[in-house]
Order: structure tokens, then C-alpha cells, then sequence
């Protein structure tokens, strides 16, 4: 059964929405983002912003996104005293890759798992350096 590859904002809205319930879901992971986040909705569209300007960073887009997620992670781990560690961020990107292999395959896919990987270790490793 072939499966399309990640093309438009609609494939990537679905990615992170159908990531999200099982992030929420998870007993260990779903307190951190269900006790910080207040508006899923809001939310879902930025974090797609996020990855479609991750992912078509050579296409004209819409809207691109614009923040700092290291700065969101590490005041949510200041908030949770600390606690986050590497679990965390392996249970959040087998869920990634799990939900990625459910929906897509292909180059672009493949790229989403690549950035994931990479952006959780930059984030782990930072946030542990912000903790001094």
C-alpha cells in the first residue's frame, strides 16, 4: 500500500493533529503539553506553520513561522521543575516517527524525521545548558 508524501499544508495540518492526540494521550508526555497549552486550536496552526516552513523552506509560503521554540521549551521546563529529560524526547519522537509512518512515506517524510531527530537532540541539550 502506497502512502503520499507530505505536500501541502493540509498534509502537514494532519501530521501534527494526528501527532498531537497521541502526544496528549501519552501518560508521560501528555501532562507537560496538556497543563501548558491552552488553546490546541491556536496552537495546532502555529506548530503547522512551524513545520511547513521547516519542511517547504525553499517554496513561497503563506505565512512562515516565526518564534523562539527554545525559549517555550525551556520556561516549560523551568515550570515543571526541571524534569524533562531524554525520555521525554525519545517518547516524543517515536510518536513523530510512528505518526509519520501511519500517514506518509517519501523524501519529504523522510526529511520531517531527519529535523525532528535533530531539532529534539539541539532542544534536549539546551534546555539541560539553560538549567545552570
Amino acid at each position: 500500500m502506497n502512502k503520499p508524501d507530505i505536500n501541502t499544508r493540509e498534509d502537514i495540518f494532519l501530521l501534527v493533529s494526528t501527532f498531537y492526540e497521541k502526544v496528549r494521550a501519552d501518560k508521560t508526555l501528555g501532562p507537560f503539553f496538556n497543563e501548558t497549552i491552552k488553546d490546541w486550536e491556536a496552537h495546532l496552526n502555529h506548530l503547522t506553520t512551524f513545520w511547513e516552513t521547516s519542511l517547504f523552506m525553499t517554496r513561497k509560503l503563506e505565512e512562515k513561522y516565526r518564534g523562539n521554540p527554545l525559549e517555550a521549551h525551556v520556561r516549560v521546563d523551568k515550570q515543571f521543575n526541571h524534569t524533562i529529560d531524554n525520555l521525554h524526547f525519545g517518547l516524543w519522537l517515536n510518536l513523530w516517527y510512528q505518526t509519520l509512518d501511519e500517514l506518509f512515506e517519501g523524501e519529504i517524510a523522510d526529511n520531517a524525521k531527519r529535523r525532528a531527530r535533530k531539532m529534539g537532540t539541539f532542544m534536549y541539550m539546551n534546555i539541560f545548558a539553560a538549567r545552570k
